[in-house]
């Protein structure tokens, strides 16, 4: 088989899998009502799932060596996003605040190096 093919044969079946293991879960809770500690407990996926995307990106280096004053404003942008989220609740907010001061910071380092 081509390596072409293959790779559209893993993309296909790992789509099929990924769309079948989220139907399981609309189409079993459709008909039963989810017991209330699941229901509790899934309040907290998000919020989980979002910090083990961000803190690695935050805390931990790349494979190539990085300039510490650029790991100090992604440090910056993670508490100021931080900081608007909590005061906020608005993702949009978060988001663009977040972004804003790590261009900024990163821009300002670089101007002063």
């Amino acid at each position: 088989m081509s390596e072409t093919v293959t790779f559209w044969v893993v993309v296909v079946a790992v789509g099929t899998l990924t769309y079948l293991s989220r139907l399981s879960f609309i189409a079993l809770f459709a008909r039963v009502q989810m017991p209330s500690l699941v229901a509790r407990a899934l309040r907290y996926v998000p919020a989980a799932m979002l910090t083990a995307i961000i803190v690695p990106a935050v805390v931990l280096r790349g494979s190539a060596p990085a300039d510490p004053a650029l790991e100090h404003a992604r440090l910056a942008a993670a508490l100021v996003a931080g900081l608007v989220a909590w005061r906020t609740r608005s993702p949009a907010a978060t988001i663009v605040a977040g972004m804003a001061v790590l261009w900024l910071a990163q821009w300002l380092l670089r101007a002063a190096a």
